[in-house]
């Protein structure tokens, strides 16, 4: 196991284990933290795995572990891993089993205060609107068509059902879409538990979070975003549902016999991959860009839904109550991304499992309107905390292949938080902060209490100050929609 004696402080707030740690590293790997946040990693198994990911053939520069990494399946979750598309592998657990996990952020034109006497039968709506739970469906019936037709089109499936705007496309990641993308390399099982589910949010630690914007840190890029103090926005967070959990099943089972074909050994059978260029690696990305197509359409239907509710509610009583998207981004992703590496562009598969995409200012991905701003870097915060609006840097290209974190970040199991916390006190609480609350599980509530993650301001506080993203706006959540 890694000791703080085996790691060394390089920066500020950058600590790193040396390459000649163990005899098979390729890389270092490397960690952005405090002392806090460090202490914490050293109590599960996260930092071992960081290490293990350093073996990975083709790794380059560094492995990385962004200030939420917390203990995952095969890479920490909050890891990122880039390896070269020529000479090295894609590994779905450096993916994860929620394929496209992500969040977005929509914006009124609305005053918070405006809307406190409607609030809590907004909260309604929006769970009305909103199926969620474990294994819940939706209103959609999709015939098998038109799920490959969603597996392939992502968001733009949406916008031809009438349940997107172009403006949504343009300000979400790949603009909703992997054109890689491939529904035959999906399984029939994903497809059958992803049919019934296609416009719903699930359990865990997803949500749909009335916020308003607590604070500006950065006025130039808050008006760029078209961010105000005391606007009221909406955040929406959930993933490919059981299609995406399947995908990832499927070929982390495939692959147990990949690593003996191409002769690989690896430290942990969790890490089971293929080489990027082989037919089995591009099946997977292939069926991976296929469910993160499906999780963009996922949360465009949500988007829908949760315009329906608004509109509900507010229209007749108030004016601006539209909802305009800012920005949407995954963070369970591998993505093919062209970076500098000794003064060469190189082609590279970035694993991005628990982190999030950070793209600087003038990034030609950028919409145009955030060309000089750099891409939204959204950081939900736990159930009842803050959530953080950030803008990716230039740093980031350079020293995390455009990575940032994705969120607080886990310190205690579902199970242990159960141990210590019941749903049912979390409801009150949160009752009595003014926070609305509708969920249908207090069993869920519990594994989801603030106790249960680290403290989002901190980890925040990390990469703002390590110069991976810069920090735009605060939010406070008003009214929170659990499964």
């Amino acid at each position: 196991m890694v000791a703080r004696k085996d790691i060394k402080q390089i920066g500020p707030y950058l600590y790193e284990i040396p390459a000649t740690y163990r005899h098979d590293m390729r890389v270092p790997a490397r960690i952005y933290g405090d002392e806090s946040i460090l202490e914490a990693a050293l109590r599960d198994r996260s930092l071992e795995q960081l290490v293990n990911t350093a073996t990975l053939p083709g790794s380059q520069r560094y492995a990385l572990a962004m200030p939420d990494i917390h203990q995952g399946y095969g890479f920490s979750i909050g890891g990122v891993l880039a390896t070269d598309t020529r000479t090295g592998v894609v590994s779905p657990g450096g993916v994860g089993f929620d394929i496209n996990c992500g969040v977005r952020l929509l914006a009124t034109e609305l005053e918070a205060e405006a809307v406190t006497p409607y609030l809590s039968q907004l909260a309604t709506a929006m769970y009305q609107h909103i199926p969620s739970g474990v294994g819940v469906g939706g209103f959609l019936k999709l015939s098998q068509k038109e799920l490959r037709d969603v597996l392939e089109q992502g968001a733009s499936w949406a916008l031809r059902r009438g349940m997107a705007t172009r403006a949504d496309l343009e300000h979400t990641e790949e603009r909703g879409r992997m054109a890689m993308a491939r529904a035959d390399k999906v399984s029939e099982r994903a497809q059958q538990r992803g049919r019934p589910q296609l416009g719903t949010l699930g359990a865990g630690n997803h949500f749909a979070e009335i916020d308003v914007v607590d604070e500006i840190y950065d006025e130039d890029i808050a008006r760029a975003y078209g961010l105000w103090p005391g606007q009221l926005v909406l955040q929406i967070h959930c993933g490919s549902r059981g299609l995406g959990h399947q995908v990832c099943t499927d070929y982390v089972q495939r692959f147990q016999r990949t690593i003996k074909k191409y002769g690989f050994r690896l430290p942990d059978r969790q890490l089971v991959c293929a080489p990027v260029e082989s037919p089995e690696g591009q099946d997977y990305l292939a069926a991976m860009a296929a469910a993160a197509n499906y999780a963009w359409a996922n949360r465009q239907v949500l988007t829908h839904q949760a315009r329906r509710a608004f509109e509900q509610v507010l229209a007749g009583h108030l004016r601006g109550y539209e909802l305009r998207m800012v920005y949407d981004i995954a963070h369970n992703m591998a993505k093919i991304e062209d970076h500098e590496i000794g003064g060469k562009t190189v082609s590279l598969c970035v694993h991005r499992k628990g982190a999030t995409r950070a793209f600087g200012p003038g990034h030609p991905v950028l919409p145009a309107a955030y060309a000089d701003a750099g891409q939204p870097v959204l950081v939900p915060g736990s159930m009842g905390t803050a959530s953080y609006v950030l803008a990716g840097t230039q740093q980031a290209m350079r020293h995390s292949f455009g990575s940032s974190c994705h969120g607080a970040g886990r310190q205690l199991s579902r199970k242990a938080a159960k141990r210590q916390v019941r749903g049912q006190a979390i409801k009150q609480d949160l009752q009595q902060r003014g926070i609305e609350i509708r969920a249908g599980s207090m069993k869920g509530l519990a594994e989801e209490a603030p106790v249960a993650y680290k403290d989002v301001d901190r980890v925040v506080e990390v990469v703002h100050r390590a110069g991976l993203a810069h920090k735009v706006a605060r939010l406070r959540p008003l009214a929170v929609v659990k499964g």
